[in-house]
């Protein structure tokens, strides 16, 4: 390929008129916006291991009360973009929030749609316009834009858990703002029917009670998503088990810019997954094994060992392999991507 000029090849006073007038050359960095068969992949290779980032998310229930704080959360920076850029990929952000028992994070809404992934604790629930969605371990929680939602903890111990967001990409569209409000009258749980039902292949038939844009189902129990995983293995006995969070009246994706889902590996299974432009984010709900990256300097094709609990991310545009440490028990992931929105650009 053709090496292009550079830009101290051009006259001192030639460049001082362009920056007079706001103007650059494109053909210095060209190769660098447009690289030649694969794109620039920011993301890297990490495990945010749950072990050594607990104590610090507790020190902070120490050291910051809710009132000083709003939202109590730590986030999972990638070092491939940079600390204080608030993404673990390009359109992703994940931060882990911790709510202590007797405590409310405030009402509020903003523009970013959100996903809140249960970690650990008992006795927390969400209000999402008026609705309470029960938080258990390995539930999904939905937040969508524009959507009132608190959060309230009356249990015993601390309840923690995975927000997953596409602020980065609401934020660099100059279009991420939030709004306080008073905190809310909870209203006849609507989501437990879609929970009770959706998972057998049948919804009611609600439309005619809410909105056409509302969501219809908030609250996402992983006992259901467990449970439809472990029919899947019984009824295949090797191939790749995934399952994907979808709207159930459409199909769809839960939102437009992240897509969510969920693997089961057999005990002492190994898969290589699909390879896709998409970077992913991996939960890990149960169990342990390790994940190898081929195809990106940041892992060195080394495998990265993780736990119950841990939170990974991966760059797209390579091999991804994990690996089930267990001989004996099933290894669960949630997964979030940005296949939809890869999807929506034509770029997947």
């Amino acid at each position: 390929m053709q090496e292009l000029g550079k830009l101290e090849d051009l006259p001192l006073e030639y460049r001082e008129a362009l920056t007079e007038r706001n103007l650059v050359p494109l053909w210095p960095s060209m190769r660098s916006v447009l690289p030649p068969h694969v794109p620039t992949r920011d993301t890297s290779v990490i495990n945010w291991d749950y072990e050594s980032l607990r104590p610090l998310l507790m020190q902070a229930g120490d050291l910051t009360p809710m009132e000083k704080a709003e939202r109590r959360v730590l986030i999972l920076a990638n070092p491939g973009h940079g600390l204080d850029n608030i993404q673990a990929t390009p359109s992703i952000y994940l931060g882990m929030q911790l709510i202590l028992p007797n405590e409310t994070a405030p009402n509020h809404r903003h523009t970013p749609n959100a996903v809140r992934v249960i970690v650990e604790g008992e006795g927390a629930y969400t209000t999402v316009d008026g609705e309470p969605c029960k938080m258990e371990r390995g539930d999904l929680i939905l937040t969508p834009s524009g959507k009132w939602h608190e959060h309230h903890h009356e249990g015993d111990g601390p309840i923690v858990w995975l927000d997953v967001l596409d602020l980065p990409l609401m934020y660099r569209l100059n279009s991420s703002w939030a709004i306080e409000g008073e905190l809310q009258t909870a209203k006849a749980k609507r989501d437990k029917s879609y929970s009770d039902y959706s998972a057998a292949g049948v919804v009611p038939n609600v439309n005619m009670q809410r909105g056409s844009t509302d969501t219809p189902m908030m609250r996402y129990p992983w006992s259901k998503t467990r449970a439809c995983l472990v029919e899947m293995a019984n009824d295949y006995a090797e191939g790749l088990l995934s399952t994907r969070y979808v709207n159930p009246e459409t199909g769809r994706s839960l939102f437009p810019s992240i897509g969510f889902g969920a693997l089961m590996l057999r005990p002492g299974e190994t898969v290589q997954l699909p390879k896709r432009t998409t970077p992913v984010v991996f939960h890990i709900i149960e169990g342990a094994g390790s994940m190898t990256v081929e195809g990106h300097p940041s892992s060195a094709g080394e495998p990265l060992v993780f736990v119950e609990k841990d939170t990974l991310a991966a760059p797209g545009y390579t091999d991804i392999t994990l690996s089930n440490a267990s001989g004996s028990e099933p290894l669960f992931i949630m997964t979030a991507d940005e296949e939809p929105l890869h999807q929506y650009l034509g770029i997947f």
